[in-house]
């Protein structure tokens, strides 16, 4: 009797097709754990590798999401020998934690540097602040390519070492030679980004470790500041800051980036200025936060007390300087400017913290005598200067979202500059020209620096 059971009969073509792809099938999911395996492996090397390097300051230029990597790696607090002690167990000092691990509130002042290094930081010092900034103009250390003159930095770097003292750098001017558009009395970025990274490495090069922030540009909402062939543009200043914010990563991963602080105008033709707010709206549109540690502010003071909110619905009737009262617009108002700019953060659903890198109210001393100045600095007293700018300290380190404070100035000279707005900038001033201090300049020495 023949057997014609199932476990006999001939394997049909389509049953020989099914273990075909069954095979294939367990094939080709071995083949993938083991690449996956494999990979998972390659990348955790990588990963670390990378997180070494950029504690150790030697990472190269990276694509714009590995940086922001960077930054949250270079934020996180750093084990030194200094902090943990000697290998033969001999206790050792507690290390400075670098600036972008310290939250302290910071009090700082902005000064020339360039002209008297020595007698300009002992002033800094009599202030009893912690921090000065130093306006950089790149055009004036490489008026020729590769041609740098360090001498003038050199003095001050080593001044403000022997001081302890903290130094915000701001990085601006390029140099005509790298610019295809110039006019005078306006600034602007060169041509091409890189150009101002390869300077920004080479200024933290130098003074590894005596640069503590750097303020990427400087005003580029206003054409004083931008002024280039396609006009103001917040994507054409992202393109200047994410190199640039590669590079002092790359170089120093402890120094604060900051962005490059916007100049309240009360102005939105997209020609002169672009409206403070609109442009930091789209900067933080397009990322910005992830590559900053600090967004940057400016404000003027103006005819405004720091408390007054721009639609108070107040009016002083003996002002010369009318916007605040005739065109209500938060330019005027360092409250508002400064809340607004934190609430446009906020939004975004982060918590990056504001540095004010320039703020000040404007007076001059004998108003009948001076001239050619904006009305807003004739309703200002000296006194009201004082008082104006010490309330305002008080308030960015009660906010908790100010992280740094620069009052502007403390000794711009008008020899230092060539710009139309030079004698501005002298009413700023709290140190007369004659070396003698202003009653702002006494105010901030006596005013407690809490942190």
């Amino acid at each position: 009797m023949t057997d014609t059971s199932a476990n006999n009969e001939p394997l049909t073509p389509r049953m020989k097709q099914g273990l075909a792809v069954a095979w294939v099938l367990i094939v080709l999911t071995v083949g993938a754990c083991i690449f996956l395996g494999t990979w998972w492996n390659i990348s955790g090397v990588r990963r670390d590798e990378l997180i070494t390097a950029t504690a150790a300051g030697q990472v190269t230029p990276t694509e714009p999401e590995q940086a922001a990597r960077l930054t949250a790696v270079a934020a996180a607090p750093q084990q030194t020998e200094s902090a943990a002690g000697s290998a033969d167990g001999t206790p050792a000092p507690t290390s400075t934690p670098l600036p972008i691990a310290d939250p302290s509130f910071g009090y700082g002042v902005v000064v020339n540097g360039l002209t008297a290094p020595d007698e300009t930081l002992d002033l800094a010092r009599q202030l009893g602040v912690g921090w000065v900034k130093l306006p950089v103009r790149w055009a004036d250390v490489e008026p020729q390519p590769g041609n740098l003159n360090w001498e003038a930095l050199d003095a001050f770097f080593a001044g403000a070492a022997a001081r302890n003292q903290k130094v915000l750098v701001t990085v601006y001017a390029a140099p005509d030679w790298s610019r295809a558009v110039t006019a005078e009395n306006r600034s602007g970025p060169p041509d091409n980004p890189i150009a101002y990274a390869t300077f920004i490495s080479q200024l933290l090069q130098r003074y590894r470790g005596a640069i503590h922030a750097v303020e990427i540009w400087s005003e580029m909402n206003s054409d004083r500041e931008w002024y280039v062939a396609g006009g103001l543009s917040s994507s054409g200043y992202m393109q200047l800051l994410l190199p640039a914010a590669r590079a002092v990563r790359s170089v120093d991963p402890g120094v604060l980036i900051i962005s490059g602080g916007l100049n309240p105008t009360g102005v939105d033709d997209g020609i002169l200025a672009i409206d403070d707010f609109r442009y930091l709206r789209e900067l933080i549109g397009m990322g910005m936060l992830d590559f900053v540690d600090c967004v940057g502010v400016h404000h003027k003071g103006y005819n405004l007390p720091p408390d007054v909110p721009y639609d108070a619905r107040q009016d002083d009737p003996t002002a010369r300087f009318r916007e605040p009262y005739d065109n209500p617009h938060h330019s005027w108002s360092f409250y508002s400017t400064l809340r607004g700019y934190y609430d446009l953060i906020v939004a975004a659903g982060r918590d990056t913290p504001l540095c004010v890198t320039e703020f000040g109210w404007p007076a001059v001393d004998d108003a009948a005598s001076a001239t050619d100045l904006p009305a807003f600095v004739y309703d200002n007293t000296p006194e009201e200067q004082a008082a104006y700018i010490v309330q305002a300290f008080e308030m960015m380190h009660d906010w908790e979202f100010v992280r740094l404070a620069m009052v502007s100035n403390l000794d711009l000279t008008l020899e230092q500059s060539d710009r139309a707005d030079a004698a501005l900038s002298a009413a700023y001033r709290i140190v007369g020209p004659d070396g003698q201090p202003r009653p702002a300049f006494i105010a901030l020495q006596g005013m407690p620096k809490t942190p």
